[in-house]
């Protein structure tokens, strides 16, 4: 009572991602929703947010580069939350906000929107060489 197992056929069969007849898998969330956005694209509207909001302020700042990296490159013990960088020859001034470090020490999407601002005022202070509550006369009092 062998059954002779049948041969496989030479070419594989599609796979078949409609399964029960309930439709293609798609995203869980369409684009335009803030569910789709990641961590990182909510953390650079927060930087962009507070980019503009000094801009208004100080038009000069339309001429700096505003960059967000994942975490900084350093042997030093305390890790920075930001950096700036003055205009060399050809390459324009720049603020960095380093995103890790910053979402480590907040804990709700308030407190980090406030600790990105006070880092984007704290660099802009150091690159145009003023006092932070000078560039933002709300800085601190949050």
């Amino acid at each position: 009572m062998d059954s002779p197992v049948p041969p496989r056929p030479s070419e594989p069969r599609p796979r078949h991602r409609d399964r029960h007849g309930r439709g293609m898998r798609g995203p869980v969330a369409p684009p335009q929703v803030p569910l789709s956005a990641s961590r990182a694209d909510t953390f650079r509207d927060l930087v962009q947010d507070s980019v503009e909001r000094l801009e208004r302020r100080w038009p000069q700042l339309a001429d700096v580069d505003f960059v967000v990296l994942d975490v900084p490159v350093t042997t030093e013990e305390t890790v920075p939350l930001g950096s700036a960088l003055s205009a060399t020859k050809g390459r324009p001034a720049q603020v960095v906000v380093y995103r890790r470090p910053v979402e480590i020490r907040t804990k709700g999407k308030e407190e980090r929107a406030l600790l990105v601002h006070e880092v984007v005022v704290e660099q802009v202070a150091e690159l145009l060489g003023l006092a932070p509550e000078s560039v933002d006369p709300r800085y601190g009092q949050d």
